[in-house]
């Protein structure tokens, strides 16, 4: 049987009873390692003990999450001070990442936070008004719903024409899930835009810088995928990437 390809999955620094545990959420590995067909490691967000381009070369492909945290505004340039939760370990472990996985020509795929990430990283910006803006809709469902409901919160994209997400799922729009208080203000220079929400905002982008892949996605294909064929099929790309098919 032939070895699968190795994806490398971000940690959080979450508390888990009165210590900080390096967290992911089991629907991000179990998603990825299903519908991509791969193994998956953690990349623990502890800059101080380890440098990420210890781990890149030894992975086939990294994985940016979705998390409770957002980026803290001065990576961006925006002196205001933005809303919480922070995880400034994971702002630097990110940023060391995605240049060494760029520098080592790996695909890089983000999701939601991730998705943010990697924009930020490459000197883009974010706004944080994404839930309460008069001029968008509302990417978030109100306060006070479950869990299961915030992810029922949906709107349509539009595909790019030509794009990967649009030659991948052979349509010209899909139906997400829209669970975010913040998204891209400025795309960095780079990136190409794969869909857009209904008021303009960028949900979806990609590249290929030192030509490997980067995808990223604003919406959460890893919640219920099982049960989702498109959600299924973003992952099916992360592997076609890992497998240096895309």
């Amino acid at each position: 049987m032939s070895a699968r390809p190795v994806l490398g999955i971000i940690a959080c620094n979450r508390t888990v009873g009165v210590e900080t545990a390096q967290a992911v959420m089991n629907r991000y590995a179990t998603a990825a390692m299903r519908h991509a067909d791969c193994a998956a490691l953690i990349i623990p967000s502890l800059p101080d003990f380890m440098r990420a381009d210890e781990v890149v070369g030894r992975l086939d492909g990294v994985l940016l999450t979705g998390t409770p945290s957002n980026v803290e505004p001065v990576l961006y340039g925006d002196a205001g001070a933005g809303d919480g939760p922070f995880d400034p370990d994971r702002d630097r472990m990110m940023i060391e990442l995605i240049d060494a996985v760029i520098a080592a020509q790996r695909p890089l795929f983000g999701i939601c936070r991730g998705f943010q990430e990697i924009n930020v990283a490459l000197g883009g910006t974010l706004r944080r008004d994404t839930s309460a803006s008069a001029e968008l809709l509302h990417h978030h469902a109100p306060d006070g719903v479950s869990f299961d409901g915030m992810f029922d919160h949906r709107h349509h994209v539009d595909l790019v024409e030509g794009g990967m997400l649009a030659s991948a799922y052979g349509a010209a729009s899909l139906d997400v899930n829209s669970v975010h208080y913040q998204g891209i203000g400025k795309l960095a220079d780079g990136l190409v835009v794969e869909a857009w929400a209904p008021d303009g905002l960028v949900e979806a982008y990609s590249a290929r810088p030192n030509g490997a892949p980067l995808l990223a996605v604003q919406w959460h294909p890893e919640w219920a995928t099982d049960g989702n064929d498109d959600s299924q099929t973003y992952f099916r790309l992360l592997g076609r990437a890992l497998r240096g098919e895309l």
